[in-house]
């Protein structure tokens, strides 16, 4: 194996840009394992992202021959919008909807399991843009591997702060959720134009600014509420 010091730079370019790319997925895990108790949650989140290693590794191995599937998007997309409809026109008024319910069995799971598997699918969902890049960036597997196992290792950090912030102030939920709705929108998007029924591009840079906006306002709203 031809290993080079810009190997290194790259694994900790591709760290940086998972950080950035996962900021929205940190968001919507942690509002995912709100439903366990407390003493559950960090489990969960580790099954969740021992799921989210095999993936990503799996993946990048078969060069993303998967994610470039026009239908997986699409399915993808979807998974993503049954989530938003689900917690805006399912759940209730504003007040229902943004309790922290306990979770519940799905499709005959625990609801501890059920909440694992959600994880590791939308965590698979959120994924395709920061393996598309490391792909992108690196010839090398076992670069990207290392990139985007020590990307996740970090975004791991940054949930636990999440779960303080989302459980001090509940408003929140609805951000994360919105933000959901904008990535299934923009793989459907993906999806159109990959069959070739739009041109237009959704850029990167200003789907992740888009977002970063979305979770500012959401964050002041939730401020503004006040917490409880």
């Amino acid at each position: 194996m031809n290993v080079q010091f810009a190997d290194f730079l790259t694994i900790g370019l591709l760290v940086l840009l998972e950080g950035l790319l996962s900021a929205d997925n940190a968001l919507v895990l942690a509002v995912l394992v709100l439903g366990l108790p407390e003493d559950r949650q960090q489990k969960a989140l580790r099954y969740g992202m021992a799921g989210a290693f095999a993936f990503r590794t799996i993946a990048v191995v078969l060069a993303v021959g998967l994610i470039k599937v026009a239908a997986v998007k699409l399915i993808g997309a979807a998974y993503l919008l049954y989530l938003s409809y689900s917690h805006f026109f399912l759940s209730g008024g504003a007040e229902d909807r943004r309790a922290i319910k306990p979770a519940a069995a799905w499709l005959g799971l625990s609801a501890f399991w059920a909440t694992v598997v959600k994880v590791e699918l939308t965590d698979a969902v959120f994924a395709v843009d920061s393996i598309l890049v490391a792909v992108a960036m690196s010839p090398k597997t076992w670069v990207v591997i290392s990139g985007g196992i020590l990307g996740i290792l970090m975004m791991r950090l940054v949930i636990g702060q999440l779960l303080v912030l989302v459980r001090t102030y509940p408003a929140l939920v609805d951000g994360a959720f919105i933000i959901i709705a904008w990535v299934a929108t923009k793989l459907i998007a993906e999806f159109l134009r990959a069959e070739g029924f739009i041109e237009v591009e959704i850029n990167r840079w200003f789907s992740f600014a888009l977002i970063v906006v979305i979770f500012v306002l959401s964050y002041l709203y939730a401020r503004r509420r006040g917490g409880g």
